[in-house]
C-alpha cells in the first residue's frame, strides 16, 4: 500500500462540473493539484502547496459547496485515518460526495441532514448563491421590512394614544416590544452588507490584510465600526454602515424618550360651592313692656366679638391643612370652580394721623374707665386739663382721641389713654360726623365707618412721653366679591378676583325719632333702605342683582353698638389697661379685662379687618337659607399618553440611513454578481477561498513582531479568477520556484 504522503488527486473544474480521476490527464478547463502529506517530522502543522496551471476557462460564478461535507481542525500531526484526510488544511472528509456540486443534482432534504440550523444554513446558502438580486438579500430586505413596519406601527400608535388616556391594552409593552424589534432587526441587515462590502474592497486594487478584520469587527459591533471610519475617513460606503451601527447604540435610550405617561387630572364629575344673592338671616324680635326693641344679629355678635376682644378665628386644622370654612362638596381631592360673585363683606382701612393735633388743654372728659355712659339723656362729662392729641382741635368741641389727664394744680400726670375707637354715625340720635365718612364717602349703606386710634408703641409710655400715636379710619361695608375658588387634598383656598361696591348716591338710609310709646319716652331708629348691589345697573338681571333687607341690615349694623365705641386706659404707668365700652347704656360702667388688643400697635389693623370681613362672609355663605350653589368640576388622576416626537428623529434617520446603505450594497452587489459573489458575512467563505500558504504563514511568524503586526505591512487583492493575491514586505525569494519533482509552485505572494 502505498504512503498517505504520495497520494495525489487530480481535480478538473469546468463550468458545470467537477470531476476526479487518478491520471494526470485531466479535462482542459484547469487542473489543480493538491498534494496530500506533511512538511516533515519536526512540523506541528499541517501545510498545503498549491500549484495552479494550464488556466483556460476562469469560474464565472460563485462556487458551490456541498453542505454533506463535514471538516474539523487537526491541530496534531498524527497519522491518516479512514476517511483519508486532507492533508495540508487539515480537514476529514468523512464524507465527501464529489458530485454534490453538480448543478443537475437534486437539492438537499430535511432527512439527509440532522441538525436543523444546518438545513436553515444550508437553505440561506442556496439563496445567496442564486442568480436573483432579491433572493440574494432577501432575509436582509425581510428584516429590515420588518424594523420599519415596527416603526411605522409605532408612530400610528403614538398618534392615536398622544394626550389621550392610558389604555387598557399595555401600551408600555407593546411599545417596548415594538422598539427592541425595530433594533433588533436592523442588525441583519446592516451587519449582512458590511460582510458583503468586506469582499469587494479587497477587489479592485490590492489593500491592506489588517482591513479583511477591521471590516470582519465592523460587521459585527460598534469597536470595529468606529475602527472602520477611522480607517476609510468616512469617505466610502461602508462607512455609513458603520456610522449606522454606531447610531445604533442610541437607539434604546432613544427610544425610552419618546413616551411619557405622567399622572394628570381629568374631570370626572361636578362640585358645589356656595354663594349668596339674597341675604335673609333669620332673627327673633325682642319686646320688653310691648315696645318692640333694637335686635342684634347673633351671629355677628358672636363673630365680632372674637375679632374686638381677641385676635379673631383661626380655620379648623384638618391633617396636614386646616377645614373649609364654608360648606363645599368635592367628591374627589381636587375640585375647581369657575370665578363666580357672591353678596360678602369687604373692608378698607387709611391713614388719619395728620388730623390729629397735640395740645396741652381743658376738654371734656368721656373717656375715663369710671365714666357713666349717656345716650341722649341730659347727661354732660365733666371737664378737666389733658394732654395728647386731639381731633378739631380749634373747634368747639375738641375730642382727646390719645392722650393723658394732668392735674391742674401739681401737674401731675394721671389717667392715660391707649386707644380710642369711635364710630362716625352717633349712636342714639344717628347723628353723622364728617357727614359719615372721611375716607370713604362714596360708599352707599356702609355697615360700620369708624376711627382707631392707638398708642404709638402701644405702651402707656408712649402716651406719657407724647409720642404720636396710630390713627386709622376702617370701614366695614357690604360688597360683591369675585371668587375663584380651588380645593386640593383637603385644601380649600379662594382668591377674590374683583370687589364691586355700591357707589350709587342716595340719601342717609337712619332716621331717628324721639317719642312716647305707652308713657315711655323711646328713641325710635329706622332703616330705611334695603341694601342692593347690582353689578350692572341699566338691567335687572337677578343673577347679577345681590341685596339683602333692610331688617336684616338694621339688626347687623345695630350689633356694632356692643363694641364701637371703646377706651382703652390705665390708671397709671404700671397698672393694667382696662377696655371700657357699651358707652351708650345708661345703666352702668362696662369694662373688661383682655389678654390681647389686636388693634393696639403694632398689631396690623388693616390685615385684622379685611380677616374679620372674610370671616363675616364665609358665615353669610354658611346659613342654609340664602345659598345658591355653583357648579363645579371634580378630577381624578389618571395616566395619560405624552409624546415627545423630537426624540423619533434619531430612529427614523437610521432605518433610512439603512435602507439608503442596504440598497447601494444590493446595486453594488448586482454589478459584481459574475466576480465575487454574495459571500456577505459567511466565513464558509473563507474557507473556499482557501488561505495563506504554509510558507507565508511560516514568514509572518517568523518576521519581527506578532502575525497581526506582519498583517499590517502586507496588502491583499481578491482576483476571482485567481483568488488571493498578496503583496508586502515578507523575507523569502519573490519568484516562482520549483518544487520537488519538477512542479512548479506559485511565488509567495500568491494563495
Amino acid at each position: 500500500m502505498s504512503d498517505p504522503s504520495d497520494i495525489t488527486h487530480n481535480w478538473t473544474y469546468s463550468p458545470n462540473r467537477l470531476h476526479q480521476s487518478n491520471s494526470v490527464d485531466a479535462p482542459p478547463s484547469y487542473r489543480v493539484s493538491i498534494s496530500h502529506g506533511f512538511s516533515g517530522a519536526s512540523s506541528t502543522t499541517p501545510h498545503l502547496h498549491h500549484t495552479l496551471h494550464d488556466i483556460h476557462t476562469p469560474p464565472r460564478r460563485p462556487r458551490r459547496v456541498d453542505f454533506r461535507t463535514r471538516i474539523r481542525f487537526n491541530p496534531q500531526k498524527s497519522k491518516p485515518q479512514q476517511p483519508e484526510p486532507v492533508a495540508g488544511l487539515g480537514l476529514n472528509t468523512e464524507t465527501w460526495n464529489r458530485s454534490s456540486l453538480d448543478d443537475e443534482k437534486p437539492p438537499l432534504t430535511r432527512s439527509e441532514n440532522t441538525n436543523f440550523a444546518q438545513w436553515i444554513e444550508k437553505k440561506v446558502w442556496q439563496y445567496n448563491a442564486s442568480g436573483g438580486v432579491v433572493r440574494r438579500w432577501i432575509l436582509e430586505i425581510i428584516s429590515w421590512s420588518i424594523s420599519a413596519l415596527c416603526m411605522i406601527a409605532i408612530v400610528i400608535m403614538l398618534l392615536l394614544t398622544e394626550n389621550q388616556k392610558s389604555p387598557s391594552w399595555p401600551l408600555s409593552q407593546i411599545f417596548n416590544t415594538l422598539s427592541r424589534v425595530a433594533s433588533a432587526a436592523l442588525i441583519l441587515p446592516v451587519s449582512e452588507a458590511l460582510g458583503q462590502l468586506k469582499w469587494n474592497w479587497f477587489q479592485n486594487e490590492s489593500k491592506k490584510m489588517w482591513d479583511f478584520e477591521i471590516f470582519d469587527n465592523a460587521s459585527r459591533g460598534p469597536w470595529g465600526s468606529a475602527l472602520l471610519l477611522i480607517r476609510t475617513k468616512g469617505r466610502t460606503l461602508a462607512s455609513l454602515g458603520a456610522a449606522v451601527t454606531l447610531l445604533a447604540l442610541a437607539l434604546d435610550p432613544f427610544f425610552q424618550q419618546v413616551t411619557e405617561l405622567p399622572l394628570l387630572w381629568t374631570a370626572t364629575g361636578n362640585s358645589s360651592v356656595p354663594r349668596v344673592l339674597h341675604y335673609r338671616p333669620v332673627f327673633q324680635e325682642l319686646f320688653v313692656n310691648g315696645i318692640k326693641q333694637a335686635s342684634q344679629d347673633q351671629n355677628m355678635l358672636n363673630m365680632a366679638s372674637q375679632f374686638f376682644w381677641r385676635n379673631g378665628t383661626y380655620p379648623a386644622p384638618f391633617g396636614n391643612t386646616t377645614r373649609a370654612e364654608i360648606p363645599i362638596v368635592c367628591p374627589t381631592s381636587n375640585c375647581t370652580w369657575d370665578p363666580y360673585q357672591t353678596l360678602g363683606y369687604c373692608s378698607a382701612c387709611a391713614d388719619i394721623s395728620n388730623m390729629l393735633e397735640f395740645a396741652c388743654m381743658e376738654s371734656q372728659i368721656d373717656w375715663t374707665s369710671n365714666t357713666q355712659g349717656k345716650n341722649s339723656a341730659p347727661v354732660y362729662y365733666p371737664n378737666a386739663t389733658a394732654c395728647g392729641y386731639f381731633l378739631n382741635r380749634t373747634s368747639s368741641n375738641p375730642i382727646l382721641m390719645s392722650g393723658y389727664l394732668v392735674n391742674s394744680t401739681t401737674s401731675a400726670r394721671g389717667e392715660a389713654l391707649l386707644m380710642r375707637s369711635m364710630n362716625l354715625v352717633m349712636q342714639g340720635n344717628k347723628e353723622r360726623l364728617y357727614d359719615g365718612s372721611i375716607n370713604f364717602k362714596s360708599l352707599r349703606n356702609p355697615v360700620i365707618d369708624f376711627l382707631m386710634v392707638t398708642a404709638g408703641d402701644g405702651t402707656p409710655d408712649s402716651v406719657y412721653q407724647n409720642k404720636t400715636p396710630v390713627a386709622h379710619e376702617c370701614v366695614l361695608s357690604w360688597c360683591v366679591q369675585t371668587i375663584k375658588s380651588s380645593y386640593f387634598y383637603a385644601s380649600y383656598k379662594e382668591e377674590i378676583v374683583e370687589k364691586f361696591f355700591n357707589t350709587t348716591p342716595g340719601q342717609f338710609a337712619w332716621t331717628s325719632n324721639r317719642t312716647t310709646v305707652n308713657g315711655t319716652n323711646v328713641t325710635w331708629q329706622t332703616y330705611t333702605q334695603n341694601v342692593s348691589i347690582k353689578l350692572d345697573p341699566t338691567t335687572e338681571n337677578p343673577q347679577t342683582t345681590f341685596n339683602l333687607s333692610a331688617g336684616a341690615a338694621f339688626n347687623i349694623i345695630n350689633s356694632f353698638e356692643e363694641y364701637v365705641p371703646n377706651f382703652y386706659t390705665v390708671l397709671n404707668a404700671s397698672a393694667p389697661p382696662i377696655l371700657r365700652h357699651r358707652v351708650h347704656l345708661t345703666t352702668g360702667i362696662f369694662t373688661r379685662k383682655i389678654e390681647i388688643n389686636p388693634f393696639l400697635y403694632p398689631n396690623n389693623i388693616t390685615r385684622h379687618m379685611e380677616r374679620f370681613a372674610t370671616v363675616l362672609t364665609n358665615q353669610m355663605r354658611s346659613g342654609e337659607a340664602n345659598l345658591h350653589w355653583v357648579t363645579g368640576t371634580a378630577f381624578s388622576q389618571e395616566i395619560f399618553v405624552h409624546v415627545h416626537w423630537a426624540w423619533l428623529t434619531l430612529p427614523l434617520l437610521i432605518l433610512l440611513l439603512s435602507l439608503v446603505f442596504l440598497m447601494e450594497t444590493v446595486r453594488q452587489t448586482a454589478k459584481d454578481k459574475d466576480n465575487i459573489g454574495v459571500w456577505k458575512s459567511s466565513a464558509l467563505a473563507t474557507l473556499v477561498y482557501g488561505g495563506m500558504s504554509e510558507e507565508i504563514r511560516q514568514q509572518m511568524k517568523e518576521g519581527v513582531g506578532t502575525p497581526r503586526t506582519q498583517a499590517r505591512k502586507m496588502k491583499a487583492r481578491l482576483l476571482p479568477n485567481q483568488e488571493w493575491r498578496v503583496s508586502g514586505t515578507m523575507s523569502g525569494q519573490l519568484s516562482p520556484r520549483t518544487m520537488q519533482g519538477g512542479a512548479r509552485s506559485a511565488p509567495p505572494g500568491w494563495i
